[in-house]
């Protein structure tokens, strides 16, 4: 799918569901990862991510245009188009858009790196997704100092 179309789908859902215009632009932006779409509140334009419509099709792609232009009405009429406010959950369930998108299961965004950190004296050990300094930090059990034993990583 091509930018054209998505503006057009973009335009006819905003026409059909919303009775209302929309004025700015919808494009797609591949460096999304962990969402389906966003609203850019400086601009009034929406950002798609193009592995959603790739993996599960037009009509999810129509559900995250949905959530995103709730965002982009609420904001224009100035109500609250957050997530947590009720004008934006009503108008949401009133048009049918998804709250989430669906999970990209094949598709890693983080890296599965895994400290493992293990007490000198109580042989406690500890497993951490983050570094940190183990001279600032003593075993909970016991007050023992820490150390490192290895590093897993499952890329």
């Amino acid at each position: 799918m091509k930018q054209e179309e998505l503006q057009s789908i973009v335009e006819e859902v905003s026409l059909t569901h919303f009775k209302r215009p929309f004025c700015h632009q919808a494009r797609f932006n591949h460096r999304l990862r962990t969402t389906g779409g966003r609203y850019l509140l400086h601009t009034h334009d929406i950002e798609i991510n193009p592995k959603q419509y790739e993996a599960f099709g037009k009509e999810e792609l129509i559900s995250i245009i949905k959530h995103e232009l709730c965002h982009y009405h609420l904001h224009i009429q100035k109500k609250g188009y957050q997530h947590k406010d009720k004008d934006f959950k009503d108008l949401l369930k009133q048009v049918g858009g998804a709250r989430y998108c669906k999970a990209l299961s094949n598709e890693r965004t983080y890296s599965k790196k895994r400290y493992i950190i293990q007490c000198t004296s109580c042989f406690l050990k500890y497993t951490r997704k983050r570094k940190f300094d183990l001279s600032r930090y003593a075993c909970g059990r016991c007050g023992g100092k820490l150390k490192m034993v290895k590093i897993d990583v499952d890329l």
